[in-house]
């Protein structure tokens, strides 16, 4: 069998190296570096807090293939507590976290409510006063999404794939092609896994998605201090410990955004911003080393497209923030759906018509 992967971010690389892994003759195409666009820019924050049970499934099976993978290359998953809280007088998201928590367990994700002062006492940097309600994961990790694209792209090349970078391809339905240079290429199925440009890519090849970039923020600064990762829901921003310091980010702007015209500087307000919330729960005055934007994509019900959308052509977009965080378990469930095994019916993407029309929503919401 012969199968055409289109994107060399994280998905495309796994589900590449798990296809060769299953002696398929896989060819991967990506016009850029691998892990050079929104995989790059990620925050490899990585957790199996899910309350849907399908989530919860895939969040862990994603987390126990981290932790299987580290070491491979100069790939490795840190063990990273995950704390998510809501503030004082906040009652819709403290409502939400109180309703959430039991069901994660029920789902046996290894999570409870968290005292602040306990939460104070693990971490005497983090300023807990006007915390309310707040929870912790312990099955979740950190880690660098460049070297895990790269580590998986190497492992893909082992198990026998063709990893073309630099390279542009054009995708083609009745029968599975891909044309490049001019020429085009017959597969047996042909995998989109494009990220950002996936809309487009598809597009071009006449099939609509119900699928929309949007672009989110992300800055490092210089600190000192042991602390977990962490979610605040009430302010909508997160952070985690970072070889440079702290990572923290979202601005997420729920606008469609243009893949090709994308600023990726991190904007000016977006760094005052974040600042000042990192001043407030560290009690620092952080300096900023860099900021940057990436790109997501959103859904109409903030679950991925993923699997057959025609015949013989699969697609794997749509994550909502957290296609990396997910990725070693849907790639394995989408290399297995071209190979005939089933995929995921909840995520496939015949779902939805392709011409929806709906709001962006920032993918990390407590509501």
């Amino acid at each position: 069998m012969r199968v055409a992967v289109v994107g060399g971010g994280a998905v495309g690389v796994t589900a590449a190296r798990d296809l060769a892994a299953r002696d398929v003759d896989v060819t991967l195409f990506e016009k850029g570096e691998v892990g050079g666009a929104s995989t790059g820019r990620a925050a490899g924050v990585l957790y199996d807090a899910f309350a849907a049970p399908e989530d919860a499934r895939i969040g862990d099976r994603a987390i126990e293939r981290f932790r299987a993978f580290s070491g491979t290359g100069d790939f490795t998953f840190v063990e990273t507590p995950y704390v998510w809280f809501a503030r004082e007088g906040d009652e819709r998201r403290a409502d939400a976290i109180r309703e959430q928590v039991p069901r994660m367990r029920d789902e046996g994700r290894d999570v409870a409510f968290l005292d602040p002062a306990d939460l104070a006492e693990r971490y005497p940097a983090v300023a807990v006063e006007d915390v309310g309600v707040a929870a912790i994961a312990r099955n979740a990790g950190r880690t660098d999404p460049g070297r895990y694209a790269t580590a998986m792209a190497d492992a893909a090349r082992d198990a026998g794939a063709d990893v073309r970078t630099g390279v542009e391809a054009a995708v083609r339905t009745g029968p599975p092609r891909v044309r490049v240079d001019g020429e085009m290429l017959a597969f047996d199925a042909v995998v989109v896994a494009a990220g950002a440009h996936t809309k487009r890519v598809l597009a071009d090849a006449g099939i609509p998605v119900a699928l929309k970039p949007y672009r989110v923020q992300a800055l490092t600064c210089e600190f000192d201090a042991d602390v977990p990762m962490l979610y605040d829901a009430t302010a909508g921003y997160y952070c985690r410990p970072h070889p440079e310091g702290l990572l923290a980010g979202n601005g997420t702007e729920e606008v469609e955004s243009d893949p090709d015209d994308c600023n990726r500087d991190g904007d000016a307000a977006f760094r005052e911003a974040t600042v000042e919330r990192l001043r407030e729960r560290f009690d620092v005055d952080p300096d900023v080393n860099r900021a940057w934007a990436g790109l997501c994509t959103a859904t109409p019900d903030r679950d991925p497209l993923l699997g057959e959308l025609r015949d013989g052509l699969y697609v794997a977009a749509g994550w909502q923030g957290h296609g990396f965080m997910r990725a070693p378990a849907l790639c394995e469930a989408v290399a297995a759906d071209v190979l005939g095994d089933g995929g995921i019916p909840a995520f496939d993407p015949t779902r939805f018509d392709g011409d929806e029309e709906f709001a962006i929503v920032e993918g990390m919401t407590v509501e």
